[in-house]
């Protein structure tokens, strides 16, 4: 009877251990090192350069025996927060994010980390988290570039400063690099800054209406607009063009979206930065392959975060006029007849 009570015992023990299997049975599965599992959250890719940037990544993640799972959070970090946490659920072994709120990440990167996954911050830095990497171009140098390209244009008279999203820690990145090029102009007394302010989600149509009501203000008497990218650019030469002043007021911009460079060739906007989104990319994905695979990729910087010191590898923009705008071409990343020139 003892020993029917002890099988018993044993029996109902095992029932009850398997019972809480299914915790242990749901924790992510991870890939083969050989082939990891990669994800890639991208804040909005009803922007253009975002799509660019999502096939560079996944050829050549693809290329190194890994698989994509990629998704758009169409500038909500709501919605950012909620995909990564899935693919969080399902087990990849890095994820890949271009923030749309670089600030609100902290508490999902944690989650990431304690499930032993992998966080690259792309192009953009999260702020205030333990990611492992960080891969974009130098854009303190990319402000600088779009100054400089302004400058070169109309090097004195009232410039107006049109920042980025003032959730992207990008935007205050060019504008120091912005303030680099133009403060000893300032000082000098060849530029006036007439005004600035930051584009909420790089909206073309905030731009637009931040530049109707600067021309307004200030009577029309800008020549240098420093726009920070080629939406924000798109919004002030939209309105530029109302006031019959396209293509009298130097305007900057960033990315080579094809609309901008076409405004290049015309002459509307005088200059743009051009940032190789094949080569970011492609970096990217090598290095969320070696992260994945436990290897040290060969980072050339680091950047604190507000968290910790975040290796980085920062890369090269180009800048773009005029005159040298068929190197988009040869780059492959236009054709000549899409610029149109």
């Amino acid at each position: 009877m003892l020993n029917r009570r002890r099988a018993v015992a044993a029996a109902l023990a095992s029932l009850l251990a398997s019972a809480s299997a299914p915790a242990l049975l749901s924790a992510p599965a991870h890939a083969s090192p050989a082939h990891p599992k990669i994800g890639f959250s991208i804040d909005d890719l009803r922007i253009e350069r975002w799509s660019r940037d999502r096939d560079y990544f996944t050829a050549a993640a693809k290329s190194l025996g890994a698989t994509v799972t990629v998704t758009s959070a169409n500038a909500s970090e709501a919605t950012q927060i909620s995909q990564i946490e899935n693919m969080i659920s399902r087990g990849v072994d890095v994820i890949v994010i271009v923030p749309f709120n670089g600030k609100v990440l902290g508490n999902v990167v944690n989650e990431a980390k304690q499930a032993g996954i992998k966080v690259i911050s792309y192009d953009r830095l999260i702020l205030d988290a333990d990611i492992d990497a960080y891969i974009s171009f130098d854009n303190v140098r990319v402000g600088e570039m779009q100054a400089q390209g302004v400058v070169d244009t109309v090097p004195k008279g009232n410039y107006y400063l049109l920042g980025g999203a003032p959730t992207d820690n990008n935007a205050k990145l060019l504008r120091e690099g912005q303030m680099k090029v133009l403060q000893p102009l300032v000082d000098k007394g060849d530029i006036k800054i007439a005004g600035s302010q930051w584009v909420p989600e790089w909206s073309a149509t905030e731009a637009l209406s931040i530049t109707e009501n600067a021309l307004t203000a200030n009577k029309n008497n800008i020549q240098g607009i420093v726009a920070s990218n080629d939406a924000v650019a798109g919004g002030a030469i939209q309105a530029l063009n109302a006031q019959g002043l396209a293509g009298k007021v130097g305007v900057s911009g960033q990315d080579a979206d094809l609309s901008a460079i076409k405004r290049v060739v015309a002459g509307t906007q005088s200059s743009d930065v051009y940032k190789p989104l094949k080569l970011i990319a492609s970096t990217a994905a090598k290095v969320a392959v070696e992260l994945a695979k436990g290897q040290k990729p060969p980072y050339n910087s680091s950047i604190n975060n507000g968290k910790k010191d975040v290796p980085t590898i920062l890369l090269t923009p180009i800048l773009v006029t005029k005159s040298n705008v068929n190197l988009l071409v040869k780059d492959g990343f236009y054709t000549q007849s899409q610029i149109g020139e």
